[in-house]
């Protein structure tokens, strides 16, 4: 805890930086860089769902270069095979054994862009990677570097030719966000600026991976008073009573919305959590956790359909003092 308290204002400083730093590639979407940032420093993966050319690529590109650290992107197609991510074991002459050859999985910032036009066998290899830190292969056991972020753009499930993905999968990350279009000025200066592509940003490093691993080692030593913790659970059990969810928030979803809260409340300055952070948190932590018992057969209708029955929930609930 004194760590954490020590650290809390330095944190915010560098994380400051970091944002301003993407903001000037990705203008006019603070909050979005906010949420990403979050899932960086948790130690989690975020998973960003809209339409194409709204920006979801250069937001990955722009973390990614703005940390001192390996980044590698996937496009995910129908043919995609779990070997593609992961990588495969070949003979070699030389040693007279099978050696495996690491997959574009082993770096630290993973862009799985857009991952659901892939097959659900390939989407399942990425797992374990995102649960543990670790694949398995032949019997063997890799571990990825640190710190691992998998940073996921999928169009609509409703969109042409896209696998919905699992909810074991949905569950293993931490923020699901919509990057949305821009605001009339802002687009205008991007206009203005003409087309940069994602790859020509020359950004220099903000921050290097050891200082990422220290501010991920801080924030779950974020302190969250017992008050809080209840009204955290206050809300997720109510999505388990909901009549019209299909079913509710999952332990694991219950554990990622106060890990979160914590790396929100660090980003902020502050070495403990307070309602705000909570109530911050829940559209992004919990929104993609949920199902509507009724299917709808747009998917936009029924995240907003979610999102307006969460908020209901969370108005219902008195808010510790």
């Amino acid at each position: 805890m004194d760590q954490a308290t020590i650290s809390a204002p330095k944190v915010k400083e560098k994380l400051d930086r970091l944002k301003a730093g993407i903001s000037r590639y990705l203008r006019g979407k603070p909050e979005v860089i906010d949420r990403v940032v979050v899932a960086l420093i948790a130690n989690s993966h975020v998973l960003i769902e809209d339409l194409p050319g709204l920006g979801k690529t250069t937001l990955a590109y722009c973390l990614a270069r703005s940390i001192d650290c390996g980044f590698t992107r996937i496009q995910f197609t129908s043919d995609l095979l779990p070997s593609d991510v992961i990588g495969v074991s070949v003979y070699h002459d030389g040693k007279r054994e099978f050696v495996f050859k690491h997959g574009p999985l082993f770096t630290n910032i993973l862009l799985a862009d857009e991952i659901n036009r892939t097959t659900p066998k390939t989407q399942s290899a990425l797992l374990e990677a995102m649960d543990r830190g670790k694949v398995s292969v032949d019997g063997q056991t890799y571990s990825l570097a640190a710190p691992f972020l998998v940073f996921a753009t999928q169009n609509p499930v409703d969109f042409e030719g896209t696998f919905p993905l699992p909810e074991s999968q949905m569950d293993r990350f931490l923020i699901r966000l919509q990057m949305g279009y821009p605001e009339f000025q802002t687009e205008l200066e991007i206009l203005d600026a003409g087309l940069m592509k994602y790859d020509a940003i020359d950004s220099e490093p903000i921050l290097n991976s050891e200082e990422i691993l220290e501010i991920q080692d801080c924030v779950p030593r974020i302190h969250v008073e017992p008050d809080i913790l209840r009204y955290m659970l206050q809300v997720v059990s109510a999505t388990r009573t909901e009549v019209e969810f299909h079913s509710g928030i999952s332990t694991r979803g219950s554990l990622s919305l106060k890990l979160a809260c914590q790396a929100y409340a660090i980003q902020h300055g502050r070495d403990f959590v307070i309602p705000d952070d909570v109530q911050a948190m829940i559209p992004a932590v919990c929104t993609h956790r949920l199902s509507l018992r009724r299917q709808s057969s747009d998917a936009l209708e029924e995240r907003h359909a979610v999102e307006g029955i969460l908020k209901r929930i969370v108005d219902s609930l008195p808010a510790p003092v």
